[in-house]
């Protein structure tokens, strides 16, 4: 792959974002959410093409495992915790 401009990165970093915040399970998607911030601060000052590249490549592989997690995710159903915002009255 040709050397990645900022665009690229930015993107794909909005889209595992995205795609983290679909899980349906409140430990899921937090923790989803924070391997994807940690992971991109990490790599914040990486020069190096290919080693750039190697991420990127392995950030889009993750994308593909998030997408196919929250698709399965969503066969299955879920209580709310009450970090989640449940209703108090319920108990």
């Amino acid at each position: 792959m040709a050397s990645s401009t900022r665009a690229q990165v930015i993107s794909l970093y909005r889209m595992l974002l995205r795609e983290s915040r679909k899980f349906p399970s409140y430990n899921y998607r937090t923790y989803a959410l924070r391997r994807v911030r940690d992971g991109f601060r990490e790599n914040l000052n990486v020069d190096n093409p290919k080693t750039l590249d190697m991420l990127l490549n392995r950030a889009r592989e993750g994308l593909a495992v998030i997408k196919r997690q929250v698709c399965i995710g969503r066969f299955y159903s879920t209580q709310k915790t009450i970090v989640e915002g449940r209703n108090l009255a319920d108990f």
